[in-house]
């Protein structure tokens, strides 16, 4: 007999899982199963089109256009609140280069770099769409009102005592953005700040850009920091 429990007078059934607005909801709470199943149903996608589109005569720029459109997006549906682990990023590039291949027609026996497929399709890497999309979801709940539940929530901190639980997921998606952050050399509170102190024209590039452009600027002052460090000891060591 399944186990059920109380919601407002009514007996609901316990599941694992259940699938609720396109996302896969399990009860380990993270995005692994969720990647699985997206995986499945773009291989299946791509698989569907092998005889009809991928083999046939249209040119590369042609297919890489209805990929673009037709099957990149059922993938990447939900994926800007995903939590992804380091093995879960080996499997989106894996399923990637799968789609790729499949396209180029280029078969399992023949030894073809991923560099190699990157360059003939001039794509960029499936997790640095996704790591796109989350930090552009970042900047639009930094964006809110401070008295919205996403952006009270994202920054609030915990009680000094607080331990995570058992079973609890370790990677959470803060810990995503913040490892994402940690590439542009930015702290949260640092891209906090950037997110909210942005132009208010709602641009996804203006935010990228800013990401960018504080980055370079603070790799530009260590640059400068260690060539006055190097300076000072080649001057105390020859003077």
């Amino acid at each position: 007999m399944p186990l059920t429990m109380k919601v407002q007078g009514q007996d609901d059934m316990l599941v694992e899982e259940f699938v609720y607005l396109g996302s896969l909801i399990h009860s380990s709470t993270g995005s692994t199963c969720d990647i699985s199943r997206r995986s499945a149903i773009t291989r299946a996608a791509t698989q569907s089109l092998e005889n009809q589109i991928w083999r046939s005569q249209l040119a590369i720029s042609t297919k890489l256009k209805l990929y673009n459109t037709c099957i990149l997006p059922i993938f990447l549906y939900g994926s800007d609140c995903w939590a992804i682990s380091k093995t879960d990023a080996r499997n989106i590039d894996a399923l990637d280069q799968w789609c790729l291949r499949m396209l180029l027609g280029i078969k399992w026996y023949r030894f073809v770099r991923n560099d190699d497929v990157q360059r003939l399709t001039n794509q960029p890497e499936l997790t640095s769409i996704i790591q796109s999309r989350r930090l552009t979801l970042f900047g639009h709940i930094m964006c809110m009102d401070d008295n919205a539940d996403a952006n009270r929530i994202l920054l609030a901190s915990p009680p000094a005592d607080w331990r995570k639980q058992l079973g609890r997921p370790h990677i959470t998606w803060l810990s995503t953005v913040q490892k994402d952050l940690k590439q542009h050399h930015l702290t949260l509170p640092e891209a906090a700040d950037l997110a909210q102190n942005r132009p208010l024209e709602d641009d996804v590039d203006v935010w990228r850009y800013a990401i960018v452009r504080v980055a370079c600027q603070k790799r530009q002052r260590r640059t400068i920091l260690v060539q006055l460090i190097v300076e000072d000891v080649v001057t105390c060591f020859f003077f």
